[in-house]
């Protein structure tokens, strides 16, 4: 099927710092996705900078999730999906046949809205996110398992009960621990789908510290129905509607003035 190039994305300034000085991380080429005949993705143009936090924001059911299971190839244990286009991570296509899974995803880690620590101790869970790619001495392997709870700033909470389930931990915790075992392959951009959305406002306001921490050292995507959470934490922001990148901005300059009609009636409320 031949679609018509959309327009590449335009340069955008965000605090005065234009795009053309900025890394670009991942960036994304005319991607189209399908569910068997359905047309998920359509035509997305997009880039994801280094050290920055982008925000994917959107009605229900318009791509957001599916764009961040193309990134590290989710979509890859599933039949009857289908992907073209480009995805280059550091000027390499992931898309590509020959692409070893496994590498991606140690580079590019998933924190998905469901917490979901595998049923085993604390310890196990994080130590399984290294063992099958890295041969480690015990004591290399804990002093990794430690940074990374210490990472997830759930380390004073779990130090003690390392071999307990981690099923016997809060709600909160349990997702600071999968945000933990994503941060142990030591990976350079972070993939959060709606991390906060069942979490207390308490165990919001953690993991939304913790991801103003890790931009310092991660490329960050995160997808939120939260515009007060995408306000706070994102440099830049992309709207979707019906499969489509309606419009890619700073943050800061989307929300306060978006190009499109359909971006701000979304901003305002209008719909979604």
């Amino acid at each position: 099927m031949t679609h018509r190039p959309n327009t590449a994305v335009p340069r955008v300034r965000h605090a005065g710092v234009d795009t053309a000085s900025l890394a670009q991380k991942i960036s994304i080429h005319h991607l189209n996705f399908y569910y068997g005949k359905i047309h998920a993705l359509k035509d997305i143009c997009l880039t994801l900078y280094t050290n920055k936090v982008t925000a994917i924001i959107g009605p229900s059911g318009c791509g957001k999730s599916t764009l961040l299971r193309v990134l590290d190839r989710i979509y890859g244990l599933y039949p009857n999906q289908h992907v073209d286009g480009q995805v280059m991570l550091d000027g390499n296509n992931v898309l590509r046949l020959r692409q070893d899974v496994n590498a991606l995803r140690s580079r590019v880690g998933m924190v998905f809205q469901q917490s979901t620590p595998f049923p085993m101790s604390i310890h196990d869970n994080i130590a399984l996110a290294i063992t099958p790619y890295e041969t480690m001495s015990r004591p290399d392997l804990d002093a990794r398992i430690e940074t990374a709870l210490k990472r997830a700033a759930v380390w004073h909470e779990v130090k003690d009960v390392l071999k307990d389930s981690a099923l016997s931990l809060s709600g909160g915790q349990q997702q600071r621990l999968c945000i933990a075992r994503a941060l142990a392959s030591q990976p350079e951009v972070i993939l959060f789908d709606e991390p906060c959305s069942s979490l207390d406002p308490l165990s919001t306001a953690k993991i939304e510290e913790l991801i103003e921490d890790l931009r310092r050292d991660h490329t960050i995507a995160i997808v939120t129905h939260n515009l007060q959470e995408a306000a706070r934490l994102s440099d830049f922001a992309a709207f979707m509607y019906l499969g489509e990148l309606v419009e890619f901005d700073a943050t800061e300059r989307m929300f306060a003035n978006p190009r499109d009609r359909r971006t701000h009636d979304y901003l305002h409320g209008g719909f979604g």
